[in-house]
């Protein structure tokens, strides 16, 4: 019988029940919602399957303990009881990092400390080692303390997997792409639709689209720090790697419309599409959007620019007036737009049919839904 872990996926608040319908999707089990994060449990084939599939998680935690710490004494005795040699090998690097919240245990520096004196002692009492050369695959032990309850992970992903690998250059306000993903599901972006982006800006929204729309595993031309873990074993990943591979849906009819009136994000979104590897699917022009026009049935996701200096937001309010002359904004033409403005609907000139809070990094935006 396979072994069986807890897991847990952070995601931008908002977005939970994307993630929960992902996590379902690919079989995780046990599945805990809660604001920003899903804990949930699976086998090794769940950890790796999580990595390469998962579009709006933002990364995939190993939970290894959790217990109540109100002193330094408590965190370090409650780490040390971790059997963190079945996980970090003798050469493997074990760097901490994590946050502190309404807890006793404020700063985060000393807690790091802590954790890391409580990792050195428990390995060297199992390896019979007093220095580690740290020269190995990375183990990163990542801590929460919230309401002085401390739970301890290891970081399977290693670089966040928003970082699909198409997008090396951005422009000014690129969207996130997991966030980005988590809009394109509200969407209900489908292997059969056509989707528009007027401000495709670097191309962010058009490529996960297509991404969804062909079943293309976000995560397939990357590594994660867990790829490097002796205990996982390299053909948990062949064969994980092997299975998106084969999910792909090449004969899919999605296709994909973008637009900006900059000809430097038009360029930018072309050598994108390419990087990405779904540029037979999108066509991209350079177009203001007054000469917008959505086809029927089409979807309409954007992300518009918007200012912080008067003069800017100015500017970003007339365009979303213009947005709201060429945009039908109903059941043939559906829109999703996230904005930071407070009063966006009112420029649109129209009210949204639905709208959902999301954060934008560390923005605070809402989600104007058009389908009725």
């Amino acid at each position: 019988m396979k072994q069986e872990f807890t897991f847990c996926c952070p995601c931008h608040f908002g977005l939970e029940s994307v993630l929960k319908f992902e996590l379902l999707q690919i079989g995780a089990k046990q599945l805990q919602v809660s604001d920003g994060r899903i804990v949930f449990t699976g086998d090794l084939s769940i950890l790796a399957r999580a990595n390469l599939c998962l579009a709006t998680a933002e990364r995939v935690l190993l939970q290894l303990a959790e217990f109540d710490a109100t002193t330094f004494e408590e965190l370090y005795q409650g780490v040390k009881k971790i059997p963190l040699e079945n996980y970090i090998a003798k050469t493997d690097a074990f760097p901490v990092k994590g946050h502190s919240l309404d807890s006793e245990l404020h700063s985060v520096p000393t807690c790091q400390s802590i954790i890391k004196r409580a990792a050195v002692d428990r390995l060297a009492g199992a390896y019979h080692m007093s220095e580690f050369p740290e020269t190995g695959a990375t183990c990163r032990i990542q801590f929460s303390l919230q309401n002085n309850h401390a739970v301890i992970y290891l970081d399977t992903t290693g670089t966040g997997l928003h970082k699909r690998g198409y997008r090396e250059n951005s422009n000014a306000a690129p969207i996130k792409e997991t966030l980005a993903a988590g809009i394109l599901d509200l969407a209900r972006v489908r292997a059969n639709s056509v989707v528009c982006d007027p401000c495709c800006g670097s191309g962010t929204f058009l490529i996960e689209a297509a991404m969804k729309a062909l079943h293309i595993a976000p995560g397939i031309n990357r590594m994660f720090a867990a790829s490097n873990w002796g205990w996982v074993g390299k053909e948990v990943w062949r064969e994980e790697r092997t299975r998106a591979i084969d999910s792909v849906q090449r004969n899919a009819a999605f296709e994909a419309y973008g637009y900006d009136i900059d000809p430097t994000a038009v360029e930018l979104t072309r050598q994108n599409i390419k990087k990405a590897g779904v540029a037979s699917r999108i066509k991209i022009a350079c177009a203001p959007v007054k000469d917008f026009v959505q086809p029927e049935d089409a979807i309409t996701v954007c992300n518009p620019p918007y200012g912080e200096r008067m003069l800017d937001v100015k500017a970003a309010e007339a365009l979303y007036a213009e947005m709201g002359e060429r945009f039908p904004a109903d059941r043939a033409h559906p829109c999703y737009i996230i904005s930071p403005h407070e009063t966006f609907e009112n420029h649109f000139g129209k009210p949204a049919d639905k709208r959902r809070k999301l954060y934008n990094g560390m923005m605070k935006c809402q989600l104007y839904m058009y389908f009725k």
